[in-house]
């Protein structure tokens, strides 16, 4: 069950750029919706697909390609179902943030959802049980968000129990994305992202971080844009020919840094820049107590720092790198 209501059909041959649209009564408006846009090509027999983004509203790459996308892709370019929407969580999308300014909602922190919950839920809840069982590979594509900047890369996510064909299957579509950098994540849990639909329906997920800082670069669309052709093509959806790729480098995440108080975070390090337990992460600083002695931070583990904090001024809590290795 579902209160959303779609203006496509998934069943229709052709291109159809429409609405999701999701009941959202408030004060202003007591029988309003928030039209989450969509798009669908169907052409003939192929593979079945799923492109999303703006999952997080402040991150851009995948928005920026997959509009575009929806503007000049054509069902005579394709075969299968292919099913695009390119700010899957529409109000911080407009809005600018990583989170629903509706409800506070995390879209990436929702699933498995709930029809009756809100717009944030209501969304979850209908990719879970009404677009993910209808798709064989969903590509949700993030960017860091104004809080982080990541050395991109991209991700696969799959349970331990996945059958050995799905991970296998999985692996090899991640590698052909054409990124440097891919991250394989095998967990049970789906930590109530868009992966939790995947895993549950047993589908194949790509992921990855394409930039940060709530800003759009050039090579962060390209790479986004390259990753989007390549995933077409290597599922069998385009006829398109790439250029032979060398062997990405395998990341597994771990090893967050975190602040204890509130200051101004200095790095120590540079995206991509290798480390070793112990190395200094960076210090932090009081300004508005000159004279306090800064606190150093240090990494607990050895690998790459693929994340960092964007914002100088933190918090309690607050994550300020991200190690791979």
């Amino acid at each position: 069950m579902t209160q959303i209501i779609e203006t496509v059909d998934f069943m229709q041959s052709g291109k159809q750029v429409g609405w999701l649209r999701v009941p959202h009564s408030v004060t202003r408006s007591a029988y309003g919706v928030i039209p989450v846009p969509v798009a669908v090509w169907r052409n003939g027999d192929g593979p079945a697909i799923l492109l999303t983004a703006g999952t997080h509203g402040d991150e851009y790459e995948g928005q920026v390609v997959l509009t575009r996308l929806v503007q000049q892709f054509e069902a005579k370019d394709m075969r299968g179902l292919l099913i695009v929407i390119p700010s899957l969580n529409t109000p911080a999308a407009i809005a600018g943030t990583r989170v629903s300014p509706e409800d506070d909602g995390n879209l990436n922190r929702a699933f498995p959802g709930d029809a009756f919950g809100g717009p944030t839920w209501k969304i979850a809840d209908y990719l879970h049980n009404h677009l993910v069982p209808m798709v064989d590979v969903v590509g949700d594509f993030h960017g860091g968000g104004a809080s982080l900047t990541y050395r991109p890369h991209a991700s696969t996510h799959f349970s331990p129990h996945a059958p050995q064909e799905l991970k296998d299957r999985s692996i090899a579509a991640v590698k052909a994305l054409g990124v440097p950098h891919v991250a394989i994540l095998e967990s049970v849990s789906g930590g109530g992202g868009v992966s939790t639909a995947t895993r549950h329906h047993g589908k194949i997920y790509l992921n990855g971080e394409y930039g940060g800082a709530a800003s759009v670069t050039q090579s962060g669309i390209g790479l986004v844009d390259n990753a989007v052709q390549r995933l077409l093509a290597f599922f069998g959806a385009t006829d398109r020919q790439f250029d032979p790729l060398p062997e990405p480098q395998v990341l597994r995440l771990f090893a967050h840094v975190y602040v204890p108080e509130p200051g101004v975070f200095i790095p120590a390090t540079v995206l991509g820049q290798s480390v070793q337990q112990g190395d200094l992460c960076g210090h932090l600083m009081f300004p508005e107590n000159p004279m306090r002695v800064p606190i150093a931070l240090h990494f607990e583990r050895a690998g790459d720092v693929v994340c960092q904090r964007h914002p100088a001024r933190v918090d309690r809590g607050d994550c300020v790198a991200h190690l791979a290795g």
